[in-house]
């Protein structure tokens, strides 16, 4: 049976290692879940494996795989709601969006640094019904993994008006 020292081993295992393989998986890989390709899902699977054994302090019981699934819930319950209160914790743990490509050319230098190729973005915009990038005015790859695109053709609204103040009326 599972004693109660047992089963906060399981609660202190599964909590460093959802946090290290958080902070791993944003630092060595900058692809959201919407840009997985079959080789990231197999590494996510894989780690999930890995890692199951140290989590529950090899410990098979059942109490021991609901205290490991309980506390990787509550860590991202809390997680999620300290993402809320803090902007910098956000912007740490799912970073901001990244620019891919800036009126009509790829911004390499970005490409390089998330790990997805002109390829990669390419077929994006053919799902769009784009055939090249310089029909692009901004491809902008968001926290979620999207990839939101805006046409040269569209208007971008431009204000002379400075942040914060009220427009001078005539």
């Amino acid at each position: 049976m599972d004693s109660p020292h047992d089963l906060l081993i399981v609660f202190v295992h599964t909590t460093i290692i959802y946090t290290t393989l958080m902070f791993m998986l944003r630092v060595l890989n900058r692809r959201a879940i919407g840009q997985l390709n079959v080789i990231d899902l197999l590494i996510v699977i894989l780690l999930g494996s890995s890692v199951e054994t140290a989590m529950v302090n090899a410990d098979t019981h059942l109490t021991a795989g609901l205290v490991c699934a309980g506390t990787l819930l509550l860590l991202n319950f809390g997680l999620g709601r300290l993402m809320l209160r803090s902007k910098r914790l956000r912007h740490l743990v799912t970073g901001g969006p990244i620019l891919l490509i800036h009126d009509g050319e790829f911004v390499e230098e970005h490409l390089r640094r998330i790990g997805l190729t002109k390829s990669d973005v390419m077929q994006e915009l053919r799902e769009r019904e784009y055939s090249s990038i310089e029909q692009i005015r901004f491809a902008v790859l968001e926290t979620d993994g999207a990839i939101n695109v805006v046409p040269m053709q569209s208007h971008i609204h431009r204000s002379d008006r400075v942040p914060g103040t009220r427009p001078q009326t005539s």
